[in-house]
């Protein structure tokens, strides 16, 4: 099996890591509803500089790029945003960052706070509840691009992150022409920003719409074999020269498989094909979300 892509997916971050963005416990502000894209907001986040900067994303990423851009001036606060529904609410402490001692008193979003409303209001779905790790490493992640790739293949709507492997920290939407809108830090506001595109820099995913229905996911990489048992020395059935949608209708632990830097040994059965792939090549966390486990 060659894989072509630089990351092509990874476990989640280990229990008991808090990133900068990570979800924390929040409660909802009873009767506030978040910020919502008007035509008045769209003119006044355009003005700022905060709208689609160039062509060629979907219409859901353009989407998603207005709500986020809707947002603009709403404060940064750790833990905002990850309440029962999409949408700001009252932060906490960071006990590492006494610029944060104010968050509670604060109704905002956090960087993966930020990004979960944007894609909500984009796709009508809590597609992206989770911290900017699980976000970065979604099942809806449609294309993946290294650190390498830079901005040039990028389109507005992609999501831009930072930190290392099974640690992102931060993310934010590419708005295009080399400019993100994100929630940064304790202290300032929902702002649009020069992209970062040194340090921990990591990559960027573009994410497609809707939830996985029936079992739908993607493979990864190119010319990927799957197998008649769980197990690469069983007889090869078919091999998938790139990216496809593939429906699993369950999935098991079997052989470990060490593949790309990567081990993992659960694989997913596909009954349109009759056969295994190692869950290595399927986009998403080293065990499925919802997919139940084979009897």
């Amino acid at each position: 099996m060659q894989h072509t892509l630089a990351r092509a997916r990874r476990t989640l971050a280990a229990a008991g890591i808090l990133a900068a963005c990570a979800i924390v416990p929040t409660a909802q502000l009873s009767g506030a509803a978040p910020h919502m894209a008007t035509a008045a907001t769209r003119a006044a986040a355009a003005a700022q500089g905060c709208d689609v900067l160039a062509p060629g994303a979907s219409a859901t990423a353009e989407a998603a790029v207005r709500a986020a851009c809707s947002q603009l001036g709403i404060w940064y606060t750790w833990g905002g945003g990850h309440g029962p529904q999409p949408g700001a609410t009252y932060g906490q402490v960071d006990p590492t960052d006494p610029a944060s001692n104010d968050d509670p008193h604060r109704l905002g979003f956090d960087c993966s706070g930020l990004v979960r409303y944007a894609y909500a209001q984009a796709t009508g779905q809590d597609i992206l509840a989770g911290n900017a790790n699980s976000q970065y490493y979604s099942s809806h992640v449609t294309a993946r691009f290294s650190a390498a790739q830079g901005t040039g293949p990028l389109l507005p709507g992609d999501l831009m992150a930072w930190g290392g492997d099974n640690g992102i920290h931060h993310i934010a939407v590419y708005l295009g022409a080399g400019k993100m809108v994100e929630a940064r830090q304790s202290g300032t506001h929902v702002m649009v920003s020069d992209v970062r595109p040194g340090g921990d820099y990591n990559g960027a995913v573009r994410i497609g719409g809707g939830s996985n229905q029936n079992g739908n996911f993607s493979t990864w990489g190119t010319d990927v074999w799957t197998h008649v048992e769980p197990s690469t020395t069983s007889a090869r059935v078919n091999k998938f020269t790139g990216p496809t949608r593939v429906k699993i209708s369950c999935q098991k632990h079997a052989q470990l498989v060490e593949a790309d830097g990567y081990r993992n040994d659960a694989w997913s059965y596909l009954p349109d094909y009759r056969a295994w792939i190692t869950n290595i090549y399927i986009q998403g966390p080293a065990w499925l979300d919802g997919v139940p486990t084979c009897a």
